[in-house]
């Protein structure tokens, strides 16, 4: 990354006008009638991840968006204790043919849809292949209006992991500023670079005390990728302020954007949906078959 482009990305940042922070041309989402499908990822746990998907959907909904939360740890699932809601059915039920995946998919708080996923099911971490083809065929079948799908994908660099963003046109790494936060997320970069070609990154920072700390860390991670990894492409998409807002979000089971709407952290990720929705993902087909298909093919 030239210092030309990484001063030109600041100033695009800085300006909050919700450009892509590449400095390319903007290409909005709103120009494709096809769904985005974006996969959230982190190195470790602990990191917010969740939080900011499911604040991040009830934002773009509140704009308009039909949005569909997919929980992605699908053993180890963690979104509908977060929200405080319980769900009747989850994708276990739809591997078990019990129920289709629309009767799955549950209104979620703030406008967004949601897709559950099962808690302590070890068999659903690693999907045989007449799993992935039979949820392909229930995506199918799909008749779920979606503008934007985001995917809360389970933190590490499991095979499960690895799926989801291969899957999707874009990815999203989610840090902090603690070393191993950074480190891990580093080490999930890797992987993905080297040994699945991915060469394109947006990266988000949570839980910071200024827009200049949160590119710091940026500029951190980058430095050490290009340095090891080679030619890779980074977008800074923004961050999220420390706002003592999320904990007790998170403790109240709401989200702070219902609960907190004027906090620091409800700005943060309003300014974050913005910037998403200006993010160019148009080298992709850009639906939600594209997406399990592509999975499929894993």
């Amino acid at each position: 990354m030239n210092q030309a482009a990484t001063l030109k990305q600041w100033k695009a940042y800085c300006s909050f006008d919700g450009a892509a922070v590449d400095g390319q041309e903007k290409q909005s989402m709103n120009s494709s009638s096809h769904p985005r499908v974006l996969c959230f990822s982190s190195g470790k746990g602990g990191v917010g991840k969740t939080s900011i998907v499911t604040n991040l959907g009830i934002a773009m909904a509140q704009i308009g968006k039909k949005v569909l939360v997919l929980d992605a740890d699908l053993g180890l699932a963690n979104i509908d204790v977060m929200l405080g809601i319980t769900p009747k059915y989850s994708i276990q039920h739809v591997f078990s043919g019990e129920r289709s995946l629309s009767d799955v998919i549950m209104q979620g708080p703030g406008g967004i849809k949601l897709l559950p996923a099962s808690s302590g099911i070890q068999e659903l971490c690693h999907l045989s292949e007449s799993e992935k083809l039979f949820l392909l065929n229930e995506f199918d079948c799909l008749e779920e209006p979606v503008d934007i799908m985001l995917i809360d994908n389970a933190a590490g660099i499991s095979d499960t992991v690895m799926y989801f963003n291969m899957a999707a046109q874009a990815r999203v790494i989610i840090l902090t500023p603690e070393p191993t936060s950074i480190t891990d997320a580093y080490a999930l970069i890797k992987v993905l670079s080297k040994r699945y070609l991915i060469k394109e990154f947006s990266i988000v920072v949570n839980w910071t005390n200024s827009r200049q700390e949160a590119y710091k860390i940026f500029r951190q991670l980058t430095a050490v990728a290009d340095r090891f990894l080679g030619f890779l492409s980074f977008h800074f998409l923004g961050h999220i302020p420390k706002d003592t807002s999320i904990p007790k979000s998170v403790r109240q089971q709401k989200p702070a954007l219902e609960l907190f709407p004027q906090s620091r952290a409800c700005q943060g990720f309003r300014q974050l949906a913005e910037n998403i929705l200006n993010l160019d993902v148009s080298g992709n087909d850009g639906n939600i078959k594209f997406f399990w298909k592509n999975l499929l093919r894993l």
